[in-house]
């Protein structure tokens, strides 16, 4: 791909670009140029501005756009550059197609997650390469690392960003720019010929050194106001990373395969710097930590709490059982007064079998699990458990009977500690090659799409919100069992981040939904889900989050 834009380098200025016509041309034809400006070709006249696209993730109540606000803190100062966020805009090819028809932008830098971003990502990239061919389309984010190979074989994606691209970014259009080799740059995936480059990951940066977020600068094209929504944490909630990786190994985890088992945080001084400025500047009164694992040091999460603790800050993160549990009660004790309301953990399954088939780490066993649900309620932190269920296994008879295990438990957690939110999914293969479990995914005869296009059928844009998983060994009737027990759960619990849900309707729920849950018949609860849908319109935390107004 390097090569075949190598011709295509064009000066960033008109002086440079005279200078390069003259050496070309004769005096003759470049006085006609130079006259005639406006009719060079645009393969010619286009510059190095920048697009920075965040497709659509949601329907509605979106936060900020902190993936595409860390590449541009990457650039700025250095590249003009453009945000266009899919879910402020009713047609973000609108406002796209409007920067490139300038001739002025150069580059498309866009971020893909599994999932709903697919379909804008594929279909406005796509668009780009028919109309501007010359344009060098860049992708980042865990879909094009984990998929690499349908997303650099297809026609119109040039480069991918393999992991953090605070410094690979811009060395990247700094060497197209200047036709310098792209080789030593790390953390980077392209085609050149038919062979597939994939370089060195580059050591994960000390966070502290990354320059500051461009808020405001993401403000002067949509109002940060706009992404900062009311939810059970305050009244205006920010997301926020504090930390990139994850130290551990799970196999059904996309971050594996990006981080190999790294993780790097940010001081606890910089990351209440950077909330004190959103409180003071933007009047934000909770936030949620979006890192893969908040938790890993409790000495941070201690001088953070310390810290954040006289603010009138509320807060939420995601941090592992068997790490927390190690953590002294006191600082358990010290999160809750600083504003930890609740935490989300990967509990994963009930049975510790299950949990070294996903090389899950660490020393957490179904006995811890139930330990520490009752430890933590002692302190008036919500633990939000995260279950996977439907795994593969020898045959389908012992997946069922998983299944009926892992809904036992979770039943059990719910006795324990009734506060405990329960988040299911539905098991979904990552690619993390070499484990134990994708080695059985491979074996039960499961492939992953080959074209990048075919993501965009109906059945695997949900596959990666592990909601229609396409799974062999899972069979119609036992994603139902899932599915409707998951419905007659979120009845006679219901999830106390939808803060809009009265006292009645909670209770309303629990009664008709008793008998069923008490006497484990959940199938067909078609009387919830159509209160669900239709009077409650209740949200789904695993897919959608928080309720946000």
């Amino acid at each position: 791909m390097h090569a075949r834009h190598r011709d295509n380098i064009v000066p960033p200025d008109l002086e440079k670009l005279i200078s390069k016509v003259t050496d070309m041309i004769t005096s003759d034809v470049f006085v006609n140029i130079y006259l005639n400006f406006e009719k060079v070709p645009y393969s010619l006249l286009m510059i190095n501005k920048v697009i920075l696209f965040n497709p659509r993730s949601a329907n509605s109540k979106h936060r900020i756009p902190n993936s595409i606000l860390q590449v541009g803190a990457s650039i700025h100062g250095n590249y003009d550059y453009v945000f266009v966020d899919g879910n402020m805009e009713r047609n973000p090819w609108n406002k796209i197609d409007g920067y490139l028809e300038t001739g002025k932008y150069k580059y498309f830098g866009c971020t893909v997650m599994p999932g709903p971003q697919l379909k804008q990502a594929i279909h406005i990239t796509k668009k780009i390469r028919e109309k501007y061919p010359n344009v060098i389309n860049i992708w980042g984010g865990y879909f094009p690392s984990n998929q690499y190979k349908s997303v650099i074989n297809s026609t119109f994606v040039d480069y991918v960003i393999n992991g953090p691209g605070d410094e690979s970014f811009p060395k990247l259009l700094n060497n197209i720019d200047n036709d310098y080799s792209l080789d030593h740059i790390d953390n980077l995936i392209y085609k050149k010929g038919n062979e597939i480059i994939i370089t060195s990951k580059a050591p994960l940066i000390d966070q502290d050194k990354l320059p500051a977020l461009p808020y405001e600068y993401l403000n002067s094209f949509y109002p940060l106001d706009n992404y900062l929504g009311k939810t059970f944490l305050g009244t205006k909630t920010a997301a926020y990373h504090s930390s990139i990786g994850c130290p551990f190994t799970c196999s059904f985890c996309a971050v594996v395969p990006i981080y190999n088992a790294r993780w790097k945080g940010k001081s606890a001084q910089n990351i209440y710097k950077d909330i004190m400025y959103l409180k003071d500047n933007f009047s934000v009164n909770a936030v949620e930590f979006h890192d893969n694992n908040f938790f890993v040091s409790e000495k941070r999460t201690v001088e953070f709490s310390n810290l954040i603790k006289e603010s009138g800050i509320n807060w939420w993160g995601e941090g592992r059982i068997d790490t927390i549990d190690k953590y002294k009660d006191k600082s358990l004790e010290l999160m809750r007064e600083a504003g930890c309301r609740m935490i989300f953990f990967g509990a994963e399954s009930g049975n510790d079998a299950i949990l070294a088939q996903m090389d899950k780490g660490g020393t957490q066993s179904s006995d811890q699990i139930k330990k520490f649900a009752a430890r933590i309620n002692t302190f008036d932190i919500i633990p939000e458990y995260s279950f996977v269920l439907g795994l593969p296994a020898e045959t389908p008879e012992m997946v069922a009977t998983q299944i009926e295990n892992d809904i036992a438990f979770i039943k059990e957690i719910k006795e324990i500690n009734p506060h405990t939110e329960i988040i299911i999914y539905i098991y979904s293969p990552v690619a993390v090659e070499g484990s134990e479990l994708f080695n059985k995914v491979t074996e039960s005869g499961f492939k992953f799409p080959q074209k990048l296009e075919d993501w965009l059928n109906p059945q695997w844009e949900k596959f990666d919100l592990r909601r229609n998983p396409l799974t062999p060994w899972l069979r119609p009737e036992m994603i139902d069992n899932i599915q409707d027990f998951e419905t007659v759960l979120n009845a006679y619990y219901p999830t106390v981040s939808d803060f809009k849900l009265t006292s009645f309707q909670r209770n309303f729920m629990r009664k008709i939904s008793y008998f069923r849950y008490h006497s484990n018949l959940f199938k067909f609860p078609y009387e919830l889900k159509v209160l669900q849908r239709f009077w409650l319109k209740y949200r789904r935390p695993e897919i959608e989050g928080f309720y946000v107004e």
